[in-house]
């Protein structure tokens, strides 16, 4: 039977985290985390601090009281005395704040004349400072939405803030980190509860990654973006359900989570607000109480931002699929290899003017294929040029291929000639085969067929002459 989600009572939002750029946000280290040589490890446990209204928020307080321990490890190029919270923060990193403020005018945002960085406090490790830097960059409007099979998704809020350390392992009460992703600049675009299906959430979650693709500051790979969803049912709580990293499973999980507090709630068990994590099986499992505002507090170790001049240099990219739309008309290419050009960053005009006897199709599938291929453009340069054709181009691409002379035209025409004479019974496609046997390589198919269309008198005569004998 089919779930009436309406009737539910069903709310879903959703938030997006994306990493940006090459550099930290505090700091010159780098964001490619490769956690390659280790170059530090230290301890540390954690106490759960006050908020700007002097409370200690719940989801930090249950923290401390699991009382761990943390171990961080610092490898090189990926961690500094920041990362360590042995020292300020440098001046926020501009090509993440600009990127940042590029999505928010994108999304429609409204973005406010002050920038102010602010602490929210994060006491389960994954900050070794216990706490982690955010800023609002866009807030809503009623312009700020994005278009959905199933109407529109208004996006509530845009922040910049720093990604939390990964999990490497956990031994007993003892937590494990790497500080190489610690820092790294992460975008948190919020959405309204719009979603109304399980597969909604997918569609819309997809929809605001292909938009931040678009940027080219954005990192990929996986774990370089991941969705937060915020669900709820009648008569229930919000449920924040962390951890996905396949689009593909979303909908199950959010079907699973929906089953469990319908369960609950049969049973006349209260649903209490909380964080879950989203487990491989397709189930949730609990993770924290839900935190709340009062985490919050300002950073004072970093200046405000105003915006008024820099939200005049603002550059809003084309979109991908404006991009693959655009690839598609001038080349009449199909909508796979378009879509494939933009994924891979591939320049596609400059090498459709550098090959210009490679016809748009062949050369786009070539590029696709081989993208990564160190002998790639030298094995293009030969098909260009005709030393090769689009048969050994593999074999060119591997540096197999004995290019000898180019063939010759003549030599050829007298080939098929000699062949037709001495084989009495051979066909049209069966000389061609001869041919391709001994030239391969070395001329194109079309052009062989052309000359053994043009010869093929010789055949006519051929057959004419065994008749008479």
């Amino acid at each position: 039977m089919e779930t009436n989600y309406k009737e539910l009572g069903l709310k879903i939002g959703l938030e997006i985290h994306q990493q940006i750029c090459s550099k930290k946000l505090f700091c010159k280290c780098s964001t490619q985390f490769k956690e390659k040589d280790l170059g530090i490890e230290f301890t540390r446990k954690l106490r759960a601090s006050a908020g700007e209204l002097g409370y200690i928020d719940v989801a930090a307080e249950f923290e401390q009281s699991r009382d761990r321990e943390f171990v961080y490890h610092g490898y090189k190029d990926e961690y500094c005395l920041v990362d360590c919270d042995e020292s300020p923060p440098y001046k926020i990193n501009q090509d993440a704040l600009m990127t940042a403020l590029s999505v928010a005018k994108l999304f429609k945002l409204n973005i406010p004349d002050e920038i102010i960085v602010m602490r929210k406090v994060i006491a389960d490790g994954s900050a070794c400072s216990s706490f982690q830097r955010t800023a609002l960059i866009g807030t809503e409007t009623k312009d700020s939405f994005i278009e959905t099979s199933l109407g529109k998704v208004r996006i509530t809020s845009l922040c910049l803030e720093e990604d939390a350390c990964k999990i490497e392992k956990i031994e007993g009460n003892k937590v494990y980190y790497s500080l190489s992703r610690q820092s790294i600049p992460l975008l948190e675009i919020r959405t309204e509860p719009d979603i109304k299906t399980p597969e909604h959430a997918k569609e819309t979650a997809e929809k605001i990654g292909m938009i931040l693709r678009s940027f080219d500051n954005v990192l990929r790979g996986i774990g370089t973006i991941r969705q937060d969803v915020n669900l709820s049912i009648k008569n229930g709580a919000r449920i924040e359900i962390k951890g996905f990293q396949e689009l593909r499973v979303m909908p199950k999980i959010i079907e699973n989570e929906i089953h469990r507090q319908l369960k609950l709630l049969k049973e006349s068990k209260k649903i209490n607000p909380e964080v879950r994590r989203a487990d491989d099986d397709g189930i949730t499992t609990f993770l924290r109480p839900l935190p709340g505002a009062s985490r919050m507090y300002p950073d004072t170790d970093l200046i405000s931002i105003k915006t008024k001049d820099l939200i005049k240099n603002i550059k809003i990219p084309k979109l991908i699929h404006e991009k693959v739309d655009e690839l598609k008309k001038k080349y009449n290419l199909s909508n796979e290899l378009a879509n494939e050009l933009i994924k891979k960053k591939i320049d596609f005009n400059n090498y459709s003017n550098r090959y210009k006897n490679i016809s748009k199709s062949l050369l786009a599938d070539l590029l696709v294929k081989y993208n990564k291929e160190n002998n790639l453009e030298k094995a293009l340069d030969l098909l260009n040029s005709e030393k090769i054709t689009k048969e050994i181009f593999d074999n060119a691409i591997k540096g197999n291929v004995d290019l000898g002379r180019k063939a010759n035209l003549n030599e050829i025409e007298n080939e098929v000639k000699k062949i037709i004479m001495e084989n009495k019974n051979l066909t049209a496609n069966a000389i061609m085969g001869i041919l391709m046997k001994k030239y391969k390589g070395k001329i194109q198919g079309s052009k062989l067929i052309e000359i053994i269309n043009k010869n093929k008198k010789f055949i006519l005569w051929r057959n004419i002459f065994q008749k008479i004998l």
